[in-house]
């Protein structure tokens, strides 16, 4: 989905919209699924990237611009924990029980008319 917004600066509000956000490149070098007896599954990610292409513009009180930007996230750390109800008698469901997500790099361009 888009994200449209406004910020509030010393010197007034910057309204935001970035649309047509498309998800172009996934890595994920190292990647582990366990199972944690009678609890449920245990997922890791380590070392993961992942590269966003997007449109964007800003407008001020003193300014507009817009353009194409790409952002490029790194060292994408992801540990979640599912439950996995084994004595349910019905369909097997899972749920996340907890999850924790770090990144270590985030590299954004923006090209536009200024």
């Amino acid at each position: 989905p888009d994200l449209t917004g406004y910020e509030k600066f010393g010197l007034g509000n910057v309204k935001y919209n970035i649309s047509r956000i498309h998800v172009t490149a996934v890595e994920l070098p190292s990647a582990s699924i366990s199972l944690l007896p009678g609890s449920g599954i245990k997922l890791v990610i380590g070392n993961a990237s992942l590269t966003i292409d997007m449109n964007w513009n800003i407008r001020t009180w003193m300014f507009k611009d817009s353009g194409r930007g790409k952002v490029h996230i790194s060292k994408v750390f992801v540990t979640a924990i599912f439950s996995t109800p084994l004595d349910n008698p019905g369909p097997t469901s899972i749920s996340l029980t907890s999850c924790r997500t770090t990144s270590g790099d985030i590299d954004i361009k923006l090209n536009g008319k200024s």
